[in-house]
């Protein structure tokens, strides 16, 4: 039951005409009585969460009673874990090599890659780094179809979820993979996939490249994250998929990218002789990958895979990738990975893009 004078287009945006208070203290004291099950209340407190914003957004005023509404409803489904732990399920991304590619790096002798993982039932249910999003699908396809570019390279993924983009790095081989997310129950379940997957997980900041099959795994708010804080990492290459869809979060986003780009190959030469035992490998085979070298010698590299949703919210985030003294190419077409999953139906590869970005400097 929507609330009197609320509307919501078939665009998909909430559209107000003028909101009498009375009658919206009779919806809140109908929500608030009525026997709402457990399995919706993910539902409306994003429904609430989106009425908030919009009303905001064009200076209304917010009664008292939708925010404690919306207060009540996240303190009680932080509070319940059996409805968090009901949220997920167990899948298997089964990634099938096509003929052809049995001497690739990357491809099994059985030519089938499964990976089990733990993901959240839809994101509707407002868990979404716990869900399978459709570029990490892309991103992990490119990942195992040009394994050359990402063996024995030092790799950081922001925004991992579930982590299927970082058991695909250790497949292949990856010299040391990181992996973060600003979610504590995201990074709890990315942790359980690892091990899911016989990977071991490392928590700390220290350097460990003695094992390339642990994988670290950080808690990095992009908000919060500084200069200082993000100096213990000098990757080679940058991943991120499906992080371009709140354009609130791309200063933040845009100013990590910056800092981890900017980082120059000194950088990482110092650091190198400084870490006892660890010798890194920076050639790559270069077999048809032309300009494609992930570490030049211009410094690293970043690897975004996206669903562009909203032409104005995807030219913000470039604007501010100019602003930043970043490039930005576009290698979809140049780079198509093979198709790994033919049997996923829903899988729609036509609309999403994969990107590199780098340092203009």
């Amino acid at each position: 039951m929507a609330p009197p004078h609320l509307r919501l287009s078939r665009h998909g945006t909430l559209r107000f005409s003028r909101f009498p208070c009375q009658s919206m203290r009779r919806w809140i004291s109908y929500r608030e009585s009525a026997e709402v099950g457990k399995a919706y209340a993910p539902y409306l407190r994003n429904f609430l969460k989106k009425l908030i914003v919009e009303v905001e957004s064009i200076h209304g005023e917010v009664l008292d009673e939708i925010y404690e509404l919306y207060a009540d409803i996240i303190t009680s489904l932080k509070d319940d874990q059996f409805v968090e732990k009901s949220m997920r399920v167990h899948k298997t991304i089964t990634f099938l090599f096509p003929d052809g590619c049995i001497d690739l790096p990357s491809c099994p002798k059985s030519r089938k890659l499964m990976v089990p993982l733990q993901c959240s039932l839809n994101m509707l249910e407002g868990d979404t780094g716990c869900s399978i999003w459709p570029s990490s699908l892309l991103l992990s396809e490119f990942i195992l179809s040009f394994p050359e570019i990402f063996s024995n390279k030092s790799c950081f993924e922001v925004g991992s979820g579930v982590g299927l983009v970082g058991i695909c790095l250790a497949h292949v081989k990856a010299s040391k993979v990181t992996l973060t997310d600003g979610d504590h129950l995201t990074l709890a379940n990315m942790r359980s996939n690892l091990e899911l997957n016989q990977l071991s997980t490392d928590t700390s900041l220290l350097e460990s490249y003695e094992d390339p099959n642990v994988v670290q795994c950080v808690h990095l708010p992009w908000e919060s994250a500084s200069e200082s804080g993000l100096s213990a990492f000098v990757p080679e290459i940058i991943l991120g998929a499906d992080i371009l869809y709140d354009r609130s979060c791309f200063p933040d986003l845009v100013r990590i990218l910056a800092i981890l780009l900017n980082r120059r190959k000194s950088d990482s030469s110092s650091r190198k002789e400084s870490t006892k035992g660890f010798t890194l490998d920076t050639k790559c085979n270069t077999n048809d990958l032309n300009d494609l070298t992930a570490v030049t010698s211009k410094g690293p590299v970043a690897y975004i895979a996206t669903v562009i949703r909203n032409i104005d919210t995807f030219n913000y985030f470039l604007s501010l990738v100019e602003q930043a003294n970043l490039s930005i190419t576009d290698l979809t077409e140049a780079k198509m990975p093979f198709n790994l999953l033919p049997y996923m139906q829903s899988y729609d590869r036509s609309n999403m893009r994969l990107f590199t970005v780098s340092s203009k400097a």
